[in-house]
């Protein structure tokens, strides 16, 4: 069996490897063990790809006609992607975003919380918003799904438009505030140097959690005030004017400013 030793200016299949992100700095991969060749095909220590994933849809087969989620699951349709830029230019499929948002299709028994039986606050025909990363994947009846839990969906829109989303559980919405334009000593800044905000107006806020007799618990964020946020929480969205929200838990609104 041949053996053999990869550096970063190696090549793999003739190709140069692509340099690995870890948080903002650029590196190039690491592999810490030699790369065997013999009957069973190439090998890399595990190890060089501990932070991985890859995920891919479970398709169902036909004969299957329904899903039915269990506990306080929901089904959801997913809506396709963004094929063109609002410019028309039409996106190759690497650079289309994933969708958060599609149509409820399917509702779980819900769950128990103490002595009370909570059932799932969404029902079928329902348009939502969910956590990007969340819920299994299936292939459905011809169409993409999502299996997630109820607390992954923060919002069912009410219109085409992500400014009318209404929260759920201890979700709120903010309309984010516009970046500063100039320094406090007068300097203008390009789009590059402008810091990202981290303050905005509630615009919406959900009906707050579960205690452990399953009873909701208020949110204590009124609806209007300016709050301030942590930077990296929540999930981003502009609207149809091009304004920007954000949609996060309560947990990461840090204070209210007035």
């Amino acid at each position: 069996m041949a053996t053999f030793q990869l550096s970063s200016g190696n090549l793999i299949s003739g190709k140069r490897a692509l340099p690995i992100f870890d948080g903002l700095r650029s590196s190039r991969p690491s592999f810490g063990a030699p790369l065997s060749v013999g009957a069973y095909g190439a090998g890399l220590d595990r190890r060089s790809f501990r932070g991985l994933t890859v995920r891919a849809a479970t398709t169902v087969a036909p004969k299957y006609t329904s899903v039915k989620p269990l506990g306080d699951r929901v089904l959801v349709k997913v809506k396709s992607s963004e094929e063109k830029t609002s410019g028309g230019i039409l996106l190759p499929t690497t650079a289309q975003s994933k969708p958060q948002g599609g149509e409820v299709v399917a509702v779980g028994e819900g769950r128990t919380v103490g002595k009370n039986k909570i059932d799932v606050s969404l029902k079928a025909g329902n348009k939502v918003m969910y956590s990007k990363y969340a819920g299994t994947e299936l292939e459905f009846g011809g169409s993409k799904h999502l299996i997630l839990k109820e607390d992954d969906v923060f919002g069912i829109l009410e219109t085409e438009d992500v400014k009318d989303l209404k929260p759920l559980n201890d979700r709120v919405l903010i309309k984010v505030a516009e970046a500063e334009e100039k320094t406090a000593g007068g300097l203008l800044l390009t789009e590059a140097t402008k810091e990202k905000p981290s303050i905005g107006t509630v615009v919406a806020v959900g009906p707050g959690p579960l205690d452990e007799e399953g009873n909701r618990k208020p949110l204590g964020i009124p609806e209007g005030s300016t709050v301030l946020y942590s930077k990296f929480a929540g999930s981003e969205f502009k609207s149809a004017d091009g304004s920007e929200y954000i949609t996060l838990r309560a947990s990461d609104v840090i204070a209210v400013l007035s």
